[in-house]
């Protein structure tokens, strides 16, 4: 069964995106390219505290049993899929089946943690064998935007139900302690959300602009302390249940959700939040992005917004790289660093920051809490449709982030922001 034949609740999946999974390169280049591959990863692992363990019972790396250990049951075919596209084919391999590993966050931090040392100083002109070019149909016109929007967010409502909380909230929470259970998530979340109502001075008879609605549950919190909020997104199927939830609260007559792109409104507010939504605008249209946000605060307002961040020198090398999440989950998307957002704010925008804090092992814990609970729930996966390749892809894209954010190699922040500036 593939994702194709979900009910029509699954929205506008593409399941030509893991198409490539059941192809294996072959000839001469694959088997070069290949040998190539092989050597890196053997060498990288080395290096690492971190053990592959082949089908004849060879290991290469840490002698110890308890450190992550990648079960290689295909290892020929998962050299011939890095040689060929190097961390996509990574990716696809563990989509294939070819790997496993029984603690897939903890070898993935390990990788995250050592990074810069995949590829050898004097191997760095292989770099291009290890990433691919960015399609030009990435690139986020108002077209291509709702197109990239809708590959992930319009999965399926029911699909995200199964592993997020009540509040369907998709982004960082704020837990009151560390570790938490999922018992928690629910206050987790609207404690994020009150914490960046607060910060962007949310209250009776504010005027809120949200861009990015989610699932609706900011837009019911901001209306319940008596603004107004006038809330925006590409994904039909997250307004949909967005309008149900306001309706469900009696808060219709201060909630007003369009299915539109930002870049096409107008007017002016005591408020605009946006919560992990500057990861989708692309690399070439953030300042844009900030520019809008800034015409659309009135003076003495607030901007607050939550947004994942890279390291700088991390950003500038992948930004016009193809990379496994934006083939298979985010299409599009690009993380910005702290230091780009600084740039363009200083620079083209009177937005200066007044309050920024990091929720970076709020999110790992997230992360966590959410694959658990992907996890639990795989029979009812399977009955909406979601297949075994589906369900390893988004445990590889669960894990792969977590270990972002547990490595350093990730963080997010809520950031807030007063035009206080003179612009440009």
């Amino acid at each position: 069964m593939t994702i194709e034949s979900a009910p029509s609740s699954a929205g506008t999946v593409d399941d030509t995106r893991w198409a490539s999974v059941a192809r294996v390169p072959r000839g001469p280049f694959a088997a070069v390219s290949a040998a190539v591959a092989d050597r890196l990863l053997r060498g990288a692992v080395a290096a690492l505290p971190l053990r592959l363990c082949y089908p004849d019972g060879s290991v290469v790396g840490a002698a110890d049993p308890s450190l992550p250990s990648l079960i290689l049951h295909q290892p020929d075919r998962l050299a011939r899929r890095v040689g060929a596209s190097g961390l996509i084919g990574f990716g696809e391999s563990y989509m294939a089946g070819e790997w496993d590993c029984a603690d897939l966050a903890g070898a993935l931090t390990v990788l995250a943690t050592g990074v810069a040392e995949l590829v050898p100083r004097g191997l760095q002109w292989l770099r291009p064998i290890l990433l691919s070019r960015q399609p030009q149909s990435a690139r986020n016109s108002p077209e291509q935007a709702r197109r990239n929007v809708a590959a992930h967010y319009d999965l399926s409502n029911a699909m995200f139900a199964e592993f997020l909380d009540e509040t369907m909230t998709y982004s960082c929470a704020l837990f009151d302690h560390l570790p938490a259970s999922s018992d928690h998530l629910a206050d987790a979340q609207r404690r994020k959300i009150d914490r960046l109502l607060d910060t962007a001075k949310v209250g009776p008879g504010s005027r809120v602009l949200e861009i990015g609605t989610g699932w609706g549950e900011l837009c019911v919190r901001a209306a319940a302390r008596g603004a107004t909020v006038r809330s925006v997104t590409l994904s039909a199927e997250q307004r949909h249940h967005a309008l149900r939830r306001v309706a469900a609260a009696g808060l219709s007559d201060r909630v007003r959700i369009d299915l539109t792109d930002y870049r096409e409104l107008e007017g002016r507010y005591d408020a605009v939040v946006s919560v992990e939504m500057v990861e989708a605008v692309g690399y070439a249209l953030w300042p844009g992005y900030f520019r809008a946000l800034d015409d659309f605060v009135v003076p003495g307002g607030r901007v607050a917004i939550q947004a994942i961040t890279m390291p700088h020198d991390r950003m500038l090398a992948s930004r016009n790289t193809h990379t496994w999440i934006q083939k298979y989950i985010f299409p599009g998307g690009l993380l910005p660093s702290t230091q780009a957002i600084v740039q363009i704010t200083e620079n083209q925008t009177r937005l200066r920051t007044v309050d920024m804090m990091s929720l970076r092992d709020h999110y790992a814990e997230t992360l966590r809490l959410w694959r658990q609970r992907f996890n639990e729930r795989r029979d009812a996966l399977d009955t909406l449709g979601f297949d075994a390749v589906f369900a390893r892809m988004w445990n590889l894209y669960l894990a792969y982030s977590e270990a972002g954010f547990r490595s350093g190699y990730l963080d997010v922040y809520q950031w807030t922001f007063a035009p206080t500036g003179a612009g440009q």
